[in-house]
């Protein structure tokens, strides 16, 4: 019992960090159409920086994780606006061009990142209680994972009440379905969509920094790792749907659990075969709406 209550947590809490990772790969699909290959550079840019601020702060105390994780949000809001003045402007409606600009650019990233910080591996310490673990029935579940469930939870709820409740989230929702009229009402929709991809890398940042505390270490190869597996919880949830990348996160992380478990670790295969079981029943995904 308890080696099952084990790894159904801890599937959840990895699902968590998938969320985090496509939540907003997701959202600039969902609003803007965007297939943004570049989304793990976000992720480990911030990443990346949040570990030397941590390091600077002293990694063992609670205040240099909160300023990790809000640097590493701010860090990565800053870098997807960028992208998107940059290269992702003039390209809207030129999707072949945006793949191409975007999958270029995880690569010059990759490139600078280990330019920068090194090709090695480099070790991750955090506070002293995320070391530590929690008896649940039984089973003893590392403090990480909770970490994970609450930064998920938090940014899962901001994203729907930013898109419903506030004056650009419903600008940015009336853009998607009408850019023009939106237009004519005197309203810069531009600026909107700019907005949506700060939001994007913000949540990548967090998931990034987080990631780090997860792994236990940083490179610059953290945030590709990641985002194969951000695309296919993206894919299965349904392309732009939020909760539809939450609920296929979940799926997704606690299948890969107990295949590695159970199946002598499968959890990767088992995974892919689910895409592609999806892909042939619902190609829109669980929660996509159907073209």
């Amino acid at each position: 019992m308890s080696s099952i209550v084990l790894i159904l947590i801890t599937g959840i809490g990895l699902g968590a960090l998938y969320f985090l990772v496509a939540s907003g790969l997701s959202l600039i699909y969902g609003l803007m159409h965007v297939l943004n290959f570049a989304h793990g550079a976000f992720l480990t840019l911030a990443a990346l920086v949040g570990w030397q601020v941590a390091r600077a702060l002293g990694t063992e105390s609670w205040g240099s994780f909160l300023a990790s994780v809000l640097v590493g949000a701010v860090v990565g809001a800053i870098f997807a606006t960028l992208t998107e003045l940059v290269l992702i402007r003039p390209l809207y409606e030129r999707h072949i061009e945006q793949v191409l600009v975007t999958v270029g650019l995880s690569f010059a990233a990759v490139a600078l990142f280990e330019g920068i910080w090194g090709t090695d591996a480099i070790t991750v310490a955090g506070p002293s209680w995320l070391k530590g673990t929690t008896d649940v029935l039984g089973a003893r579940i590392p403090n990480t994972y909770w970490v994970l469930m609450i930064a998920a939870a938090l940014v899962l709820v901001a994203l729907v009440l930013f898109l419903k409740k506030t004056r650009y989230g419903m600008i940015i929702r009336a853009g998607v379905e009408n850019r023009a009229m939106v237009t004519a009402l005197g309203i810069d929709v531009r600026r909107s969509f700019t907005l949506v991809f700060a939001i994007g890398g913000a949540a990548a940042g967090i998931g990034g920094v987080l990631a780090m505390h997860y792994t236990t270490f940083v490179s610059a190869h953290l945030g590709a790792t990641l985002l194969i597996f951000a695309f296919i919880v993206t894919v299965i949830g349904g392309l732009g749907s939020l909760t539809g990348a939450a609920i296929a996160s979940v799926l997704v992380a606690v299948l890969q659990q107990f295949a590695n478990v159970y199946l002598n670790g499968t959890g990767d295969f088992i995974v892919v075969a689910l895409l592609a079981v999806v892909l042939l029943v619902r190609p829109s995904g669980l929660m996509g709406r159907k073209a």
